[in-house]
């Protein structure tokens, strides 16, 4: 992969790896909460409150799936996808155009995820396992975690046995919860900002050992689902300022805890004519 075009392309792939969002023009409108958001924080609520609270309602999203999304973002046009996602890190997303078929592939099973590009020099679909990701020369290509991605889609749950720090005031009627995590590279730093009333979660911050941001995600405004009575996203953001790269996802009329399709299929690596499987962990790989 070579030039700019490329590792945009490659980030495309690798931050809808598991999310996926574009930006230019996006219906806000249509999929905006019906309802107020809910009181779920009390004022001045403490570490433990929040945690539950946005435990409770995130906890119980299984999988997520909708048809109707579209992705964007500078140096590629607007793209109709299709996503589905079941927990732990059952993950796909199919993106086309309309007119020329699916356009990128990419996606996440217990064992491994994948990304395919279907205008990539040279073609291929390049995997590597969830295992070998933190320590191998992939980073280089992929440099968010593929599972981060995942929560960005409104899963987030907060492992109490981490250690966490906060509530600290925000800007707004918000809170930040940072959470020390230990990675290849050294300790980093998450940030989650989080509704101080509604417990939704509002953006993600991963920031390096040097204190760099190396990855941001935002939700535009929540819902609720009206079969699960649960609040998912409606509009996400996600940023790698280090790349210059910014990517938006419209989740359209996303279901909650219902899955179309065949599922077997649905978590396994695709094959393409022409595409041979390249393995990013293999550490021959020119």
């Amino acid at each position: 992969m070579h030039g700019s075009t490329s590792r945009h392309l490659l980030l495309v792939l690798t931050l809808a790896t598991l999310v996926a969002q574009g930006g230019c023009t996006w219906l806000r409108t249509l999929y905006m909460a019906q309802e107020p958001p809910p009181q779920v924080l009390p004022p001045g609520a403490g570490l433990e409150q929040v945690i539950a609270a946005v435990n409770r309602n995130n906890s119980q999203i299984q999988a997520l799936f909708s048809n109707s999304a579209t992705i964007s973002g500078t140096g590629y046009p607007t793209l109709r996808a299709h996503i589905a996602y079941q927990r732990q890190r059952n993950f796909r997303l199919r993106a086309d155009t309309g007119l020329t078929g699916t356009e990128v592939d990419l996606g996440s099973n217990d064992q491994l995820f994948w990304f395919w590009i279907k205008r990539n020099q040279p073609p291929a679909v390049y995997f590597c396992r969830h295992e070998q990701f933190p320590t191998n020369r992939a980073r280089n290509m992929i440099p968010i975690d593929p599972n981060w991605l995942i929560e960005a889609l409104g899963t987030l749950e907060l492992d109490p046995s981490l250690p966490h720090q906060g509530p600290y005031p925000d800007k707004g009627n918000r809170i930040q919860i940072r959470t020390l995590r230990e990675t290849p590279e050294g300790p980093n730093m998450k940030v989650t900002i989080i509704d101080s009333v509604s417990a939704w979660v509002m953006e993600q911050q991963i920031y390096d050992a040097q204190g760099r941001l190396r990855a941001r995600s935002v939700v535009e405004n929540y819902r609720r689902d009206p079969l699960t009575k649960l609040y998912v996203p409606t509009a996400i953001r996600v940023e790698c300022p280090e790349s210059q790269f910014s990517m938006r996802i419209d989740l359209g009329a996303v279901q909650v805890n219902q899955l179309q399709g065949n599922l077997t299929e649905l978590w396994t690596m695709p094959s393409y004519p022409g595409s041979p499987l390249v393995d990013l962990g293999n550490p021959n790989m020119p």
